[in-house]
């Protein structure tokens, strides 16, 4: 007898508790957009917002504030020190603005203070970065730029592959480029540019009957919303290694939703139910034990990475977890109901070759 996770002949009615999932869509993403507003935007990381990371680890444990009192200098200005990782680690993150001082003579400051002031506590300087806050603006445009674009190009994938209307969708496409490249020559800011085209993609979807590319683009808004918005609550950083976490969530995300749609089609071809919330439901089912076996197996690796991986890619592995998970349920209640709101026609839909040669 061959192993089944999910009976084949499961029947969960996904679409009729479509308007719950909305609710619960629309109060986690409420409560992060509101905490991204009332604290400005994200808390970006050195990567982004410029200044200096300095990681020190101890011998032994060291008072955080009599760490502060002994770095206070000009050639550290606006310092922030912080335990990181595990306590039994005894390593300390020292963020400071950016200074006049170069890298070595940051270096050296930190060493003589400490060795002044923990006399008896050895240390280890492991890390030392420093970015000006001009190539921290022009990382954090870019970063922005490729979430745009990586979503933009994604909807013109969805709308060719699975509408064949790829005219149209690379007209919108070349629409929603011109928008942002005159936004830049307006010298908006490029938050702003990114969120005015990325609701005009939204909108084009819709006016252009892009069902698919709208069902998957929500899907990806609300997947990379979801993990920004908990790490605003939770006050963590947003740096370049966020940004690649959230570029691979749009991607496992992007599979879960297109595996999906493909055993929609599938099954609308076969018009076996003239029903189209049977047809979703049956499709949902008939990939549950695909999805929760990817899903599952994806989660224990990267919790694993989580709790074992050390502090310097927690964070990483954080965001994925909350985008595994939000990536998992948006291909279920987000991106097959948003289709089904379209009403898509089964009689558009051929017929298998197998069935047209039959008849």
């Amino acid at each position: 007898m061959s192993f089944e996770l999910i009976r084949h002949d499961t029947n969960y009615d996904f679409v009729g508790i479509r308007k719950y999932a909305y609710a619960l869509s629309a109060i986690l993403l409420l409560i992060g957009v509101f905490s991204l507003l009332f604290k400005g935007g994200p808390r970006y990381g050195v990567d982004f917002a410029g200044g200096i990371n300095i990681q020190v680890k101890f011998n032994q444990g060291v008072e955080l504030d009599a760490l502060r009192v002994a770095l206070d200098s000009p050639a550290l200005p606006g310092l922030v020190v912080q335990n990181f990782g595990d306590a039994d680690a005894h390593e300390v993150l020292i963020r400071a603005a950016m200074s006049s001082a170069t890298a070595n003579e940051i270096r050296d400051v930190v060493a003589q203070s400490l060795n002044a002031s923990f006399s008896g506590v050895g240390h280890e300087i492991q890390r030392l970065e420093m970015v000006g806050p001009k190539v921290g603006a022009d990382l954090r445009e870019k970063a922005l730029q490729a979430i745009f674009y990586a979503i933009l190009l994604i909807a013109t994938y969805i709308s060719g592959r699975f509408e064949q209307r790829w005219m149209v969708a690379g007209l919108m496409a070349a629409a929603l480029s011109a928008v942002v490249y005159v936004l830049e020559l307006l010298h908006a800011p490029m938050s702003m540019s990114v969120i005015a085209a990325t609701l005009a993609t939204l909108v084009l979807c819709a006016v252009l009957r892009l069902k698919y590319a709208l069902g998957a683009m929500v899907a990806l808004i609300h997947d990379v919303m979801i993990p920004l918005g908990i790490f605003s609550l939770l006050n963590k950083e947003v740096d370049l290694t966020i940004i690649a976490a959230l570029l691979t969530i749009v991607g496992y995300s992007l599979n879960d939703t297109i595996i999906i749609y493909d055993r929609i089609r599938e099954n609308m071809r076969t018009k076996l139910s003239p029903s189209l919330d049977q047809i979703i439901n049956r499709s949902v089912n008939q990939t549950l034990s695909r999805t929760i076996i990817t899903g599952g197996t994806t989660l224990i690796a990267v919790s694993a990475l989580y709790v074992l991986g050390g502090a310097v890619i927690q964070d990483f592995c954080l965001v994925m977890i909350l985008g595994i998970v939000a990536g998992t349920y948006s291909s279920i209640f987000v991106a097959s109901p948003i289709l089904r709101a379209f009403n898509p026609r089964i009689d558009d839909e051929p017929a298998p070759k197998t069935v047209q040669a039959e008849a």
